[in-house]
């Protein structure tokens, strides 16, 4: 036996009481989940997105489960707007603890089609607001002395190409992002502030629906999964968790794939 008083010091390990996350694209199919998600850990998610319906009517609805949770407008594609939604959520709420970025599109052209302007839309949203996004959190963050952390969400297009689909854009920022990841983990670890990225494979979601609705395309990806099914977005929200909460303390800098195999296997 040790002094060590277990029963105290782990009993809060995925609890993130009184916590503020700021959670871009959080009205999406993965940023509901995973805002469910900080709202039953005891967090206040603040959801952020371009319409302010959308991102009202969930966190109306998270509170009327007795929760906390805000909303607030902001372009993923205007760093300025992205800054704005940032301090005002530290302004309204006094802190600022955790960042769960669920921004993502995808716009498929083969590599002989690829457009500038696709292209471009893509870099925009998923690696340069991410970018920004993560140096505006981080700011207050460094400034407040309490520490935090920041999540990514990813894919396995992080680290796999696709054959016969047009994915350079996607797989490029995605790849980008795990470096992102890994420099912003280095930078900001003697603040006590994690960085960390979560990277699934095809989701149950509207964005992974033209996946699902094709026969073809479902029985490949059905076949290629080892545990033979596509993720629930339930199943990113314990990872997500995981790496806000102070059971993830000594944890920066990785990319938790979540992709019921698929990445350990030929």
């Amino acid at each position: 036996m040790t002094d060590f008083d277990y029963s105290h010091e782990l009993s809060a390990q995925f609890r993130l009481d009184g916590l503020v996350a700021f959670v871009p694209g959080g009205y999406g199919g993965i940023g509901e989940a995973v805002c469910w998600g900080l709202a039953l850990a005891g967090a206040l998610p603040v959801i952020v997105g371009r319409t302010a319906q959308k991102a009202e009517a969930l966190a109306a609805a998270i509170r009327n489960a007795g929760l906390h949770a805000d909303a607030l407008v902001a372009d993923a594609e205007s760093v300025e707007s992205m800054r704005s939604a940032v301090d005002r959520t530290h302004d309204q709420h006094g802190r600022l603890d955790l960042l769960v970025n669920c921004l993502g599109i995808q716009r498929e052209e083969l590599l002989a089609d690829v457009s500038e302007e696709k292209f471009d839309e893509i870099v925009r949203v998923n690696l340069k607001a991410a970018m920004f996004v993560a140096q505006a959190c981080a700011r207050h963050q460094v400034a407040d002395g309490r520490g935090g952390a920041q999540v990514h969400l990813l894919s396995v297009r992080a680290q796999l190409g696709m054959r016969a689909r047009g994915y350079s854009a996607y797989c490029a920022t995605k790849g980008a992002l795990v470096m992102l990841i890994r420099q912003h983990a280095s930078e900001l670890a003697p603040h006590g502030i994690r960085v960390n990225g979560v990277a699934p494979t095809v989701v149950a979601t509207e964005m992974g629906r033209h996946w699902l609705d094709n026969d073809t395309t479902r029985r490949y990806l059905l076949e290629r999964i080892p545990m033979g099914r596509v993720a629930d977005p339930k199943d990113i929200v314990g990872p997500v968790l995981f790496l806000c909460a102070p059971a993830a303390s000594f944890v920066t800098g990785q990319v938790l794939y979540v992709d019921g195999g698929i990445t350990a296997s030929q």
